[in-house]
């Protein structure tokens, strides 16, 4: 086999010496270089990897957040509905309020209207039936001073309505 190699010309020694120097550079390049490198690999992967991990949670954040907004929006509408209902409710019942308030008020002016004008037409009648009685005694006093036949007795009632017209007037 030594021929073999030989004849191919393949140097024993070289090549082991070759054989140990490749495996002390890759034990050195291992201890060296490879560790470190990969070691340098992993922490940027593991950067990478945290990285991704805060952009997905700053994502659900800010869905939850968005979310959140929708709902306190909606509340705030429901809220300003219910205060506007309320504010038109308190505004019909007001209207309402105003319209008894003035019905009442116009149902006692109408009976104190009612009231004086049943005073004033009492007065009046009080002074018709004075006025007529003042009348009926006069007529009655000038009737017993004489006896009348129809044409004095009309003459007598004018002359008894003119003065008290007259008296009337004074």
């Amino acid at each position: 086999m030594d021929a073999l190699f030989d004849g191919i010309g393949i140097n024993w020694p070289v090549l082991i010496t070759q054989v140990v120097t490749f495996i002390i550079l890759l034990v050195i390049l291992r201890f060296v270089a490879y560790k470190p490198l990969m070691r340098m690999l992993d922490e940027r992967s593991k950067r990478v990897k945290e990285s991704m991990d805060q952009a997905e949670s700053v994502k659900e954040q800010s869905a939850h957040a968005e979310e959140e907004v929708k709902k306190q929006l909606v509340e705030a509408g429901r809220q300003g509905q219910d205060r506007i209902a309320k504010a038109v409710k308190a505004g019909e019942d007001m209207k309402q309020k105003a319209q008894e308030d003035a019905k009442q008020e116009a149902e006692a002016l109408v009976n104190r209207a009612r009231g004086e004008i049943q005073r004033e037409r009492d007065e009046a009648i009080s002074d018709v039936r004075r006025e007529f009685a003042d009348l009926t005694v006069l007529a009655a006093g000038k009737v017993i001073d004489r006896t009348l036949d129809k044409e004095k007795h009309r003459e007598l009632i004018d002359k008894v309505l003119e003065e008290s017209s007259t008296e009337k007037k004074e």
